[in-house]
């Protein structure tokens, strides 16, 4: 296997990762930042750690990307197929990145992967793609709305005799910690499905086995990767969420942040499945603020952004195929 094809397709999978950082974590500390209890330079920076951190803690997610999704072609025609997928799925995040919407990196990057893989002719695991990848889409954020909705129920019910205030200055330390908790989750989540690509073009270029553990270099470039883009890239979608959907206070954020992490954990941890952050962070906010009054929810907005979910995949299938399709004819 030509070495270059194997290191274009390792190149383009960290690009990936760091569109991903552009994205999702900004949008996941659009909460804290909204209200007020970390600096947009803290939130980053703190993130971009976490991120980090979160890569190392398991490995189930990349399993799922790397097995479960789309068969891998062998020799040329994968690491076509393979690289193909991953301009899709670039080409989507960069263009929404520009225009500062929050779409789904994970939703992209599936797409990616089946529009080139039917392009090519290759397999599609439809079972894993509809069981990991569909059905969480619907399942996981009406949880996350459904969970924000009860655990600010429950802080209402809990500190209903505290002074306002004094509550207020306490959870805005709170939210310090659940947005840790949420960067961690985005770090263990989105770092591994860059680590099942380059795990994918590492059996198809035979330079490792199927089922074999994940090398570290892979993991520390994928973290690395994702915490720069963090960081560099992320002031641009930094209010995709929070005070677009609803006015948030300090209560009201630690809610939304410590359920969307909840299930993201979840989500990595018992059903292996690739979860969206900026799905499940808008979901909580929502569940959140319907505790104030449903009309104080933005479902405007709201209804804006599950478009744009909605149109991600099949949108990165096609930027895929025809990416496919163009390398094809240019290398005969």
């Amino acid at each position: 296997m030509d070495t270059f094809s194997l290191v274009l397709v390792i190149g383009a999978a960290l690009l990936f990762t760091c569109t991903n950082g552009f994205h999702d974590s900004a949008n996941a500390l659009a909460t804290s930042v909204s209200t007020r209890a970390l600096t947009p330079r803290v939130a980053l920076a703190m993130a971009s750690f976490m991120n980090l951190a979160g890569a190392f803690l398991g490995s189930e997610v990349a399993r799922t990307v790397s097995e479960g999704l789309i068969a891998p072609q062998t020799g040329s025609h994968g690491m076509t197929i393979l690289f193909s997928a991953l301009v899709g799925a670039l080409a989507w995040n960069l263009l929404t990145w520009r225009r500062g919407l929050p779409s789904s990196s994970s939703l992209a990057l599936v797409g990616g992967l089946v529009g080139a893989a039917l392009a090519g002719a290759g397999t599609v695991h439809w079972d894993g793609v509809v069981t990991k990848v569909v059905l969480p889409m619907f399942l996981f954020p009406v949880v996350g709305l459904l969970l924000g909705r009860l655990a600010m129920v429950a802080l209402l019910w809990t500190f209903r005799d505290a002074h306002p205030g004094r509550a207020k200055r306490g959870f805005r330390m709170a939210q310090t910690v659940s947005a840790a908790g949420m960067a961690l989750g985005h770090g263990l989540q989105d770092a591994q499905k860059t680590m099942g690509v380059v795990v994918m073009a590492l059996v198809i270029s035979g330079t490792a086995g199927e089922g074999e553990p994940i090398p570290l270099w892979v993991k520390l470039l994928c973290a690395v990767a994702l915490a720069l883009g963090t960081y560099a890239g992320g002031w641009r979608t930094l209010r995709g969420t929070g005070r677009s959907v609803i006015k948030l206070d300090p209560p009201r954020g630690f809610a939304a942040e410590t359920t969307a992490a909840s299930v993201m954990y979840a989500a990595s941890y018992i059903f292996h499945a690739p979860i969206s952050t900026t799905h499940v962070i808008t979901s909580a906010i929502m569940g959140v603020g319907a505790t104030r009054r449903l009309s104080a929810v933005r479902w405007g907005v709201a209804k804006h952004l599950v478009t744009g979910w909605f149109v991600t995949m099949p949108a990165a299938a096609v930027i895929a195929a025809g990416a496919y399709g163009a390398l094809r004819l240019l290398l005969g």
